[in-house]
């Protein structure tokens, strides 16, 4: 089991709080890792956002981070136009990625019409559509300039139309004096095992440690210990850099973390 194992997970400590509290619930040890931040586009990003629902005019708004939802809403906020962002997307049916990003709009007052039951992730968007027979209709999706084209190829093969409109962009994390205890443990050998949350944090941690270590040592070191991937685009990001990894079934923190539990167990 994780009895004073130490787990590090590619997340801030804002954002790890679900995993910090599994890992001291099982006696382990939690280090959260702030691999990226995101660069956001300024307050344009919504009036690009409103402009495209009124000229496009989508079937369907799909939102695939909480993140993204956060900075949409919170842009809005601040420029005075959050009633009418609130009902662009109440006309048109909302589907979420997860339940993260389903609470997220929930609390910005927006209702959820479709979110997959087990496949967090852009299969499961996928899936979704299909069991909904949405051929021939437009779906818009604001996110991060860094996103993967696989989701709109999908629902492009699926027969869906689709606009992406970019929010923000992402980059290493840049204040890595925050780094410096998991660095210390990590060149001991004291680091058990490290969660990452998305292809975007595979190379941020990369970009990262590089600065302190060769890429044949970050390897080596790699292989020493357990690492788990939270789904399959961010376990395909760590195998071109050559790191072995096990996939969460599940792809979720709650998932990932009973994969490094399954690690240690078998």
């Amino acid at each position: 089991m994780l009895d004073g194992k130490t787990i590090a997970i590619t997340r801030s400590i804002d954002d790890a709080s679900e995993f910090v509290s599994l890992a001291e619930q099982n006696n382990a040890t939690p280090i959260a890792l702030p691999t990226i931040e995101l660069v956001s586009k300024g307050n344009k990003i919504v009036d690009e956002f409103l402009e495209s629902v009124k000229t496009y005019n989508p079937d369907y708004s799909v939102f695939m981070s909480s993140k993204a939802v956060k900075l949409l809403f919170e842009t809005a906020k601040q420029s005075g136009k959050l009633g009418t962002l609130q009902l662009s997307i109440a006309n048109t049916m909302v589907v979420s990625v997860g339940p993260k990003t389903t609470i997220a709009l929930e609390n910005e007052g927006i209702k959820v019409n479709y979110q997959p039951s087990e496949t967090f992730s852009s299969v499961g968007v996928g899936e979704e559509f299909t069991k909904i027979n949405a051929v021939g209709k437009k779906a818009i999706i604001p996110r991060s300039g860094a996103s993967a084209p696989f989701l709109k190829e999908l629902l492009n093969k699926i027969g869906i139309d689709v606009l992406e409109i970019y929010l923000y962009d992402v980059c290493a994390f840049r204040d890595t004096a925050q780094w410096n205890g998991f660095r210390e443990l990590f060149s001991q050998g004291r680091i058990d095992g490290v969660v990452f949350t998305s292809a975007s944090s595979v190379r941020g941690f990369f970009e990262i440690m590089q600065k302190d270590y060769s890429e044949e040592t970050l390897l080596e070191n790699l292989s020493k210990l357990s690492v788990v991937s939270i789904g399959p685009f961010t376990s395909e990001e760590l195998r071109k850099l050559n790191v072995e990894n096990s996939v969460a079934k599940v792809h979720t923190v709650a998932g990932a973390f009973d994969a490094m539990k399954s690690v240690f167990t078998d």
